[in-house]
């Protein structure tokens, strides 16, 4: 398994060098070329009723972001390239880039940011829509490597199970890796746990196995609690499973996942 290209979402926001870095440092751990998808909400030029496109605002948003873009990357020589989505409309942001996503084997996203000019529902198309497996980097913190201490959140599901390998060419060796089963009160946990650290192994990945009860509190909370105390440098976790486990939408849902990270998160469906 190697990951040879790699898309990083690109914007305007403070902390969207962290993600460049990070995208970076694995670009060059596997090789990897690496394309900046420059991609924001914009209006078009208004003059009266006459509307052109791309306004001036736009334009500087771009430049701005294709020079520090040049600047992290310099080291990649020609395997960085940068590509503005060149669309202003909230769902042609989102359909675009979808379109873009589905031809990289990384997709590399910024967490949620209040008052920024991404569409606040951009994470959950990519990760339903694209088919390709997404990092997400949150707001806060320094994370300049991944998949050194990762942890995979189980549940016996397809979006877990591609998750797991999808994550796997990240992990580094000699990692140190957690994986997480979540259980409700009365749930026996699963039974063939064996096979998922056979698998690990098989894959030079030595995993322990822990089954964590939520009895009062929610799964999410529990993942991001025992990520934590891994002192985990990776969340992996299926992003949609009709269990409900890793349902976008209420309180124990991905969607909650993404607005309360703490590390870098790979999600999969």
């Amino acid at each position: 398994m190697t990951i040879a290209t790699i898309l990083v979402h690109l914007d305007t926001q403070t902390r969207c060098g962290a993600r460049v870095d990070l995208a970076v440092d694995l670009a060059r751990r596997h090789g990897a070329r690496l394309t900046g998808l420059f991609a924001e909400i914009a209006a078009p030029q208004r003059v009266g009723t006459v509307a052109s496109w791309p306004s001036a605002d736009y334009v500087a948003r771009v430049d701005a972001a294709r020079s520090r873009f040049v600047e992290r990357t310099r080291g990649l020589g020609e395997r960085a390239r940068f590509v503005d989505l060149d669309r202003g409309g909230e769902h042609t942001v989102v359909l675009r880039a979808v379109e873009y996503a589905s031809s990289f084997d990384l997709v590399v996203l910024g967490g949620y940011e209040a008052g920024g000019q991404v569409p606040a529902d951009l994470a959950e198309h990519l990760l339903l829509e694209s088919g390709r497996p997404v990092l997400i980097v949150p707001p806060v913190g320094t994370f300049v490597r991944v998949g050194a201490r990762p942890m995979f959140a189980w549940h016996r599901s397809r979006s877990a199970a591609r998750a797991l390998c999808d994550a796997l060419p990240l992990i580094e060796k000699e990692a140190e890796a957690l994986v997480v089963e979540a259980v409700r009160a009365g749930e026996a946990g699963d039974e063939m746990a064996a096979l998922t650290l056979d698998q690990l192994a098989a894959h030079g990945v030595a995993a322990e196995w822990r089954r964590v009860p939520m009895d009062h509190v929610d799964l999410m909370d529990t993942l991001l609690n025992q990520a934590s105390d891994h002192g985990a440098d990776l969340l992996v976790s299926g992003a949609f499973d009709r269990s409900g486990f890793t349902l976008f939408g209420g309180g124990a849902g991905t969607r909650y996942l993404l607005r309360h990270m703490t590390l870098p998160v790979l999600l999969a469906n």
